[in-house]
Parts: C-alpha cells; structure tokens; sequence
C-alpha cells in the first residue's frame, strides 16, 4: 500500500492503490473515510461543475468485480484494525475510522451491483468486528431513487444502521441546469427525497459557493428552501459545505469559497425550518 499521507484537502482515489477502496479524511464525517468507489472509469450522470474528479465524462460505471472489492475491502478493514496504517498514514488528530462511504468517481447507485456491495460492506464490517462501529453511507444525486434495485440497496443501508448523504444543489431546474449538468425538475428531486427518506436516515447534502464572484441569488435561496423545508419531519438534517478542495472542471476558476459567516447565517434560516443543520465552510 503506498505510503501516501491522508489529508483534508485530497481525496485522491488511488491513495492506497487499489481499484474499488480509497481512505480518505472526511472533514464532514469526522475521521478516516473508508471510500467504496464504483466508479473507477471517471463516468458518471451528471457534471456537477465544483467536482473534484479529473477528466470527467458523461455515462455509467463498468461491471464491478466484487471479488476485487471484497479482497481490497479486507486488507484494508485488517492493515486500519490490527496494521500500522492509522499510525503511518493519517495525522495524529483524525486516527479513528468513522465510515465505510458509497462514493467515489461518479454517482454510486448508478452500478448495477450497488445493492450486492452493500451486502458484501456489511459482511465485511461485520467479518471484522465493526459492525455497529463504523457507519455505511451512500453520497448520491439521488437521481436514480426510482429503480427498485437501488431502493433496495438504500433499505439495507438503512436497516444496517447506516444514512444516506443526498445532493440538493438549488432549488430551481435552471440552478439545477447550472451548477449539476442535469435536466432534473425540483418536485422529481423533492419525491426521490421523500422516497429516499422513507428508506434510510437520510441528510440533504449542499455545496455553496462563490460562482463569478457573486453569492447564491435569493431566489435560488428561496427555491432550496421551499423544497427541502416542506420534508424536514422526514429528514435527519442538512449539510451545507464550502469548496474544501479545487474543482477539476472547466468552471474552477469562475468558483470561490463562501464567507464562514455567510454560511452561518443561511444554515440559521434553514434551521428556522426545523432542520439540524450542520456548516463545514
């Protein structure tokens, strides 16, 4: 395993040289990430423009081979429990595994065998002692929630205990249009929402962003709002984050971090919803 130490600010995918598991530092989740990727050829439906992966493109993963993953999956669950990983590869201030996260180079639920890995975390975590200890996630766009093979997979990440990290990114098509790539209609992105909710806990996730210089406008503001707040007996609460790491898109240098004291004052609106909110600026 390369001797590549973790840090906030790069969540490459091959920092241990495997093909489907990647540990990274999760400034949001609190400690080492343990990243499930089944994405690895950089596809995925959507373009959102602060992505950090290098030469996205448009379309779908491979077949996954979870043989593969289960093998990567053990070595690495063995070398963070029992080797000298947590020592020799994260800083003295993050040395706790947190999770086991569906993530990666694209949108995760787009990979047929997405309800089968879940199957296999799960064994695996369970296999090694970590049932109950470390969390399964799943960070989606959610625009998939309508085949039953990924409720499926959502179900058993919520029976398992686990959540479900959800991209709401605006709250109109043409905020959707501009910052995701993707046609999607707010009350399609409110009904998989719903649905996802009803499966597993489940955290709206927002990236906010300087773009030009300029702030979100208040009527995207206002839009986000009437859309998550009507679901917020449903939702565990929202994540607002900032740009941690560069994007990789042709827009990077249209984007730049918002004020700490900008997204506090929007996550103080949001909770007047009655949602928990959470900032990482």
């Amino acid at each position: 395993m390369p001797r590549i130490q973790l840090a906030t600010d790069d969540h490459s995918r091959d920092s241990a040289g495997m093909r489907y598991v990647y540990p990274v530092i999760s400034r949001r989740a609190g400690g080492v990430s343990v990243g499930i990727n089944l994405n690895p050829n950089n596809a995925c439906n959507w373009r959102c423009i602060y992505c950090q992966v290098p030469d996205l493109k448009r379309g779908g993963p491979p077949p996954i081979d979870l043989a593969v993953l289960e093998l990567e999956l053990n070595h690495f669950l063995r070398e963070a429990v029992s080797g000298d990983f947590m020592v020799t590869r994260v800083p003295a201030g993050a040395r706790q595994l947190v999770d086991v996260a569906f993530s990666g180079n694209g949108e995760p639920t787009s990979a047929a065998e997405f309800p089968a890995a879940v199957a296999l975390v799960e064994r695996m975590l369970a296999a090694h002692g970590l049932a109950g200890k470390l969390i399964i996630r799943v960070i989606t766009n959610g625009s998939l929630l309508d085949r039953k093979a990924v409720q499926r997979g959502i179900a058993q990440i919520g029976r398992a205990g686990g959540e479900v990290w959800f991209k709401v990114d605006a709250g109109t098509a043409a905020g959707f249009a501009r910052i995701n790539g993707t046609r999607v209609r707010p009350d399609l992105v409110s009904r998989r929402l719903a649905v996802c909710a009803g499966l597993a806990p489940t955290w709206v996730q927002t990236c906010m962003f300087r773009r030009d210089g300029e702030l979100p406008t208040e009527q995207e503001l206002s839009a986000w709002l009437d859309l998550v707040a009507p679901l917020a007996p449903q939702l565990a609460g929202v994540h607002l984050y900032g740009l941690a790491r560069p994007s990789m898109q042709v827009e990077a240098p249209r984007l730049a971090r918002i004020e700490p004291a900008w997204m506090e004052s929007f996550a103080t609106r949001v909770r007047q919803s009655g949602l928990t909110v959470r900032v990482s600026p």
